[in-house]
């Protein structure tokens, strides 16, 4: 499930967006032969602000290319993020031939573009792909939505040369915590900080307890949370199965709420104003071993909920809370 929390620096890049459309289109009145050159501008700098489904030629879908149901999915997640995509957008453009063909923010970006631009209702994504293969994400293979998530997020960050960007990136998707260990006899606690890029969950903690003196407490939580739902559990064969129980999700969380304060440490500079909307579902029908992923995305200007089901988009009221979830991504 993907949630977004409302107002972490989103009010200043809209501004600063809003006031260079508006330069470019102020520059229009300076002479006729610019204002093909300023309506370009402009419509890029609109693109930037939107996500893949708020365009005239609606949502675009992505054909599978091989068992890529999963990471089609992630991509539109990515692509409806209008966070992430003015970041991708700021990108530096690979010099040779051969590095722009091995860089999968570049991919990404041309991928994007494309998307925006298609009459069609969905488009092939064959040079990400391709791109994908070399770094050794293969195709025709049933991947967990988590794993590939951490990946791509991974090549995406380690990619983007420009160190303002990936730190924007990483703040962006970054959880941090703080896990502790406390002595049983002398009472002494050590910590350590650390970060993960999604929030596992299990579903539930069957004929085990939970060790008291070892833990882990939220310190700072990103604009785009993803919350991980473990969906699976092993069994004494040695094979995992899915538990296909029905979970009802909410459509906004305020950890404030939910979280003890021996789980809530927020940093002492940073406010604690931990509230979400809900913005996208990646949802998994079938066995823990095979099966088929589509996406659930709310438009972020829009506020309408689309349906990504590889090639096939439509437009939902709201995606099913009785859904096989797998992978809870983000609020905003």
């Amino acid at each position: 499930v993907l949630l977004m929390g409302q107002g972490i620096g989103c009010p200043e890049k809209s501004r600063k967006s809003e006031l260079a459309l508006n330069q470019s289109m102020r520059k229009e009145e300076d002479g006729e032969e610019h204002r093909e050159e300023a309506v370009e501008r402009g419509a890029q700098q609109l693109r930037a602000l939107r996500g893949v489904a708020d365009l005239n030629n609606g949502a675009i879908g992505l054909y599978n290319m091989g068992l890529s149901c999963c990471l089609n999915s992630l991509l539109q997640v990515f692509f409806m993020n209008t966070h992430f995509t003015m970041i991708l957008r700021r990108i530096r453009v690979p010099i040779g031939h051969a590095e722009q063909k091995e860089s999968v923010p570049y991919q990404m970006l041309l991928l994007l573009e494309q998307m925006q631009h298609s009459k069609q209702r969905a488009v092939y994504p064959q040079e990400l792909v391709r791109c994908l293969t070399v770094h050794n994400l293969k195709l025709f293979v049933q991947y967990d939505a988590a794993h590939l998530f951490l990946s791509l997020w991974n090549l995406i960050k380690n990619q983007i040369t420009d160190r303002e960007l990936a730190d924007r990136l990483t703040t962006l998707y970054t959880i941090w915590v703080q896990e502790y260990l406390v002595c049983q006899k002398c009472s002494f606690e050590t910590r350590r900080d650390s970060n993960m890029v999604t929030l596992p969950l299990p579903m539930f903690n069957a004929r085990s307890q939970r060790l008291k003196t070892l833990g882990m407490r939220l310190t700072c939580l990103p604009q785009t949370l993803t919350l991980h739902l473990k969906r699976f559990c092993y069994r004494k064969s040695s094979w995992t199965q899915k538990i296909s129980y029905s979970l009802p999700f909410p459509q906004s969380l305020d950890f404030n709420q939910i979280l003890t304060q021996e789980q809530f440490h927020p940093d002492a500079k940073e406010k604690a104003d931990w509230q979400y909307d809900l913005f996208g579902v990646i949802a998994h029908s079938g066995l823990a071993s095979f099966g088929h992923y589509c996406a659930y995305i709310r438009s972020l200007t829009e506020g309408r909920w689309y349906c990504f089901n590889d090639s096939s988009v439509c437009q939902v009221r709201k995606p099913d809370p009785q859904l096989f979830c797998l992978l809870c991504c983000a609020f905003f």
